[in-house]
């Protein structure tokens, strides 16, 4: 391969093909944008946060990013539950979780080297494998217990060049939450990149964990940003959390390496204290509805005989099984034919049985419209190849 997908077949698939076909004529139940969804952090916050860098407009470049944006970032962990006690030194500011990602593929591995991911991935995960030519090796999530990491799985894909392991907690999109030490992880003695953009919405767990809490011996870079926490994905902005061990052990490169790109602007880090401060409430709000559109879903859904569907931990999506189907592609397919869009599982990289992916983030009564379609569909035909 010359380079990045040179050779790829980039053009539509038969669904993306099947939805454009169907423009206006559907209801989405995949869209993960909350500016999309009637859920917009109050303009007034953000007219105030910003009016202290117009008045006073500087740019002091700082590698880890401005002082009082590391503080703020600080403080939410110092509220987590389990406290996760760091300092502003232990923070790296990001523009995007992605860069983040990036950043530590780039200062963990070279080309070559592998890192453990959990086997149903985000798409960007391989994207951004292939940016620094290294291999993602799948570990199991066992959907017999609530997703949770296979440990004999774990230890069987790690081999000499492994470099890291990536845990997504709540895992999109099973919504599964690491709540407790996992002696296979720690055995395997590697650093842990845990994602955790969707701890601000536990849903059948109580909490969720930062990840160095529950590893202080290892390093544990914590990902996570404004855009699923405050419904700000146009603001751009995301950090690096290192517990003790990772800074002591990564700390000063991985400094470097941000310093090479100093992505994130300085007004988005100039507002972040006040987002902090002033916008609990809206999250709070966001996370009671997200609440209430679970319990919505999961009721209508568990009134379907062909579908079986567990609650979250955590997140705002379900991953429920369509029994009677063996082909993913076949069924999105048929449920746009009815009306209704979904994501199949195998986007996902997840293969086994027939699984659909559906956003709790959808506005209400989209969503109760949708699955009302769905479950129609569904009904109307008890198996299908």
């Amino acid at each position: 391969m010359a380079g990045f997908l040179d050779g790829e077949d980039l053009s539509p698939n038969a669904i993306e093909r099947a939805r454009q076909a169907a423009a206006g004529r559907y209801i989405d139940l995949t869209s993960s944008n909350p500016t999309h969804q009637e859920l917009l952090f109050p303009d007034d916050i953000l007219r105030d946060a910003s009016a202290a860098y117009w008045s006073n407009r500087r740019y002091n470049p700082e590698p880890r990013g401005l002082q009082a944006a590391r503080k703020a970032i600080v403080q939410y962990y110092a509220e987590r539950t389990p406290a996760l006690a760091l300092d502003a030194d232990q923070i790296v500011v990001t523009a995007s979780t992605s860069e983040a990602y990036s950043l530590l593929f780039a200062l963990l591995t070279n080309p070559g080297d592998n890192v453990l991911a959990p086997v149903i991935t985000y798409p960007l995960f391989e994207y951004l494998a292939i940016v620094h030519h290294i291999e993602l090796r799948p570990y199991a999530l066992d959907e017999r217990r609530g997703w949770r990491i296979d440990p004999t799985s774990l230890r069987l894909q790690a081999d000499e060049r492994t470099r890291a392991v990536l845990v997504v907690s709540p895992h999109n999109p099973t919504g599964a939450v690491q709540t407790a030490r996992l002696p296979a992880l720690r055995a395997l003695d590697l650093p842990i990149i845990c994602d955790e953009v969707f701890a601000a919405f536990p849903y059948r767990a109580a909490t969720v964990p930062p990840l160095g809490a529950l590893y202080p011996d290892l390093p544990v870079f914590h990902l996570n940003g404004i855009s699923k926490m405050f419904a700000l994905p146009d603001l751009k902005l995301g950090w690096i959390a290192l517990n003790d061990a990772a800074h002591d052990r990564f700390g000063e490169r991985l400094e470097v390496l941000n310093d090479t790109f100093l992505s994130a602007n300085t007004l988005t880090q100039t507002m972040l204290p006040s987002i902090f401060e002033r916008g609990r409430a809206f999250t709070a709000a966001m996370h009671q509805r997200i609440r209430e559109s679970l319990d919505m879903a999961l009721t209508m859904l568990s009134g379907c005989d062909v579908v079986r569907v567990r609650p979250p931990d955590g997140g705002y999506y379900l991953f429920p099984e369509i029994i009677g189907w063996n082909d993913e592609e076949a069924l999105t397919l048929y449920l746009l034919k009815h009306g209704v869009l979904v994501h199949p599982g195998y986007f996902y990289g997840y293969e086994q049985g027939a699984h659909i992916v559906i956003s709790c983030l959808i506005e209400p009564t989209q969503l109760r419209a949708g699955i009302e379609r769905l479950i129609v569909a569904l009904s109307g035909v008890t198996r299908h190849a």
